[in-house]
């Protein structure tokens, strides 16, 4: 099924977690956790920093595309937040080495443009700073496509982004939408479509004479997850792959409800994104087209009990989350 036909046909909200996990908190064989690699299979995601990442060779007519300022540099400067999470992208046992899906694929993409990888982890907010300066060339940080980040930013998608809603474990909620979230304290982090999402989500409510969300902001995950299970608040609303990834390694969490992250009617896409008009939009998307095309893509997402989340085609600046009232 092509990408533009699954986010016309996937539901926007369901309770089925594209990441399922298999309980192992605290594992004792070298530093792995067991997750699905796909219905009816499981595998183990290794998380030493001995990575032994899944790599392509350079494509020289994809090498090509690359503004010559970066092809004569030969690097390529990729940016992630260091506030991501498992699987995402998140610090190794040697608790400095970053790991996780997104720099796996930087890393691909970097083989395929002939660069060699240079990854800086910085606060959410400092990602779109150091993209504006052109300090960094591309963000791989689970960012989603936005209408309003397209004004400042190109992007080139790489995977679907579905939204996870976070409880205490045995909290009977379940989310189906915006009436379930009526009243409650709800976690987010600002700045992101999910942030977005929960205040369209409020405003409904308030329209249909139900109470308004009270939206929570916080920036680190631990203290998230330690406010929910206090109960100071009710849901942490995030991306789901790491909402699933901690219910299953606790046993403290516990998703009750997805949807995407672009709203109701389309399907979420996270991309690698780059300043506008930076002339690395084409060459990006041309590289995870290949890496798609020649299984490295599959091998990565598969490594990270992300598979459901794959996309058949790398899209140039697609349809992205709707502004505020649109």
């Amino acid at each position: 099924m092509s990408t533009t036909a699954r986010r016309i046909a996937l539901p926007a909200l369901g309770l089925a977690s594209a990441l399922v996990l298999a309980a192992c908190a605290n594992p004792t064989d070298g530093g792995t956790a067991e997750v699905a690699a796909g219905k009816g299979t499981t595998t183990k995601i290794n998380l030493s920093p001995d990575q032994h990442r899944v790599t392509t060779g350079r494509v020289a007519a994809i090498a090509a595309e690359v503004p010559e300022k970066i092809r004569k540099r030969g690097t390529l400067e990729i940016v992630d937040s260091s506030n991501s999470a498992a699987p995402l992208g998140f610090h190794a046992t040697d608790n400095k080495t970053v790991i996780g899906v997104e720099p796996d694929l930087a890393y691909l993409v970097a083989g395929v443009l002939g660069l060699k990888p240079h990854l800086d982890t910085v606060s959410w907010e400092n990602i779109f700073v150091g993209l504006d300066s052109a300090k960094y060339d591309v963000g791989f940080s689970n960012i989603t496509v936005t209408e309003e980040r397209k004004e400042k930013y190109d992007f080139a998608t790489y995977r679907e982004d579905n939204l996870g809603f976070a409880t205490k474990k045995g909290s009977g909620l379940k989310v189906t939408g915006p009436a379930a979230l009526a009243g409650r304290n709800v976690a987010v982090s600002s700045g992101t479509n999910q942030e977005k999402l929960l205040v369209e989500w409020s405003k409904e409510n308030e329209k249909a004479g139900r109470g308004p969300i009270h939206i929570k902001y916080y920036q680190d995950e631990s203290d998230t997850y330690l406010a929910l299970r206090s109960g100071r608040i009710d849901v942490y609303v995030g991306p789901n792959p790491t909402a699933a990834y901690h219910a299953a390694t606790t046993g403290q969490t516990e998703v009750v409800g997805t949807c995407s992250g672009a709203g109701a009617t389309l399907q979420g896409l996270i991309a690698a994104t780059t300043k506008k008009d930076s002339g690395l939009a084409k060459p990006l998307a041309d590289a995870l087209n290949h890496v798609i095309q020649n299984g490295t893509y599959a091998k990565v997402l598969k490594r990270w009990g992300l598979s459901d989340e794959a996309v058949t085609k790398s899209e140039i600046n697609p349809p992205g989350l709707p502004k505020a009232g649109k």
